[in-house]
Order: C-alpha cells, then structure tokens, then sequence
C-alpha cells in the first residue's frame, strides 16, 4: 500500500476524507485498498462497516447499498486475481469497466428493478442477469 493509500484509507476510515474525493471510481479504489490489503472475506467485514460509517459521518446513511457494495467487492476479488499488480493505474488500466458507474458493470448482471429495490439496498441480492444475455426490457 502506498503512502497516499494509506492516508486515503484513514481519512475513509475516520470519516474525514471529504465527500468531494469520494466518488464512484474512488469508491471503487478504497474497495480495492481493502481487497488487496486483507483479503475478500476481511475485506468486505472491514468495507461494509467502514463504508456504513462514513455514510453516517457525512450525513447520508441511505447511501449505502448492500448489494452494489458486495458484488463490487466480489468483482474486484477476481479482477484482483486475474491481474496481480500493486499499482492501481496499471489495475484501473486493465478494468476500466469497473471505473463506469453508467452504465456500469452491475447492469450486466442486475436488471434496474432488481439493483435498486429496498432488499437490495439493505442486504445483498444473487445477480438476475448473466452477462452476455441479451437485455430484455
């Protein structure tokens, strides 16, 4: 981890890293840091609880969405694995797909109503799509 993960990582973890340096492809970094760093079962206990934290420091505990939140996490783990590098530029180089929240990697695996139904918010829903099917509205 460099020096600038690692202070990014505190700053998530204390809830002080500003909402202006944290958006999806920040999100998708931290996760990661995390991934890299413990593990994907560590990882996702550690994530989930960070992340929910720093939703309520800022303000905006609804943010938090269980199963955008594990599926990424989930995602990240294998990418991680296809693509051992310690540099997140060479990673996100390799997997710009991750980087794009819409439409993002998600949408080949969960249709609209499914992602963002209340269940789904609160705890993690299986994927109802397999990449590749075509979309059926």
């Amino acid at each position: 981890m460099t020096h600038g993960e690692r202070a990014a990582l505190d700053a998530f973890r204390a809830g002080t890293l500003p909402t202006s340096a944290f958006h999806h492809a920040d999100h998708v970094r931290m996760a990661w840091v995390y991934v890299r760093a413990f593990g994907l079962e560590s990882a996702t206990r550690q994530f989930v609880d960070d992340l929910k934290r720093f939703a309520v420091a800022k303000g905006a505990p609804r943010l938090y969405h269980a199963t955008i939140t594990h599926a990424y996490l989930t995602i990240l783990a294998e990418r991680v694995a296809l693509t051992p590098t310690d540099a997140w530029a060479s990673f996100a180089a390799a997997h710009p797909d991750l980087l794009r929240w819409k439409p993002g990697v998600l949408d080949d695996y969960y249709s609209p109503d499914h992602l963002w139904c209340e269940a789904a918010r609160t705890g993690f829903l299986r994927p109802d799509r397999v990449p590749g099917d075509p979309v059926v509205p």
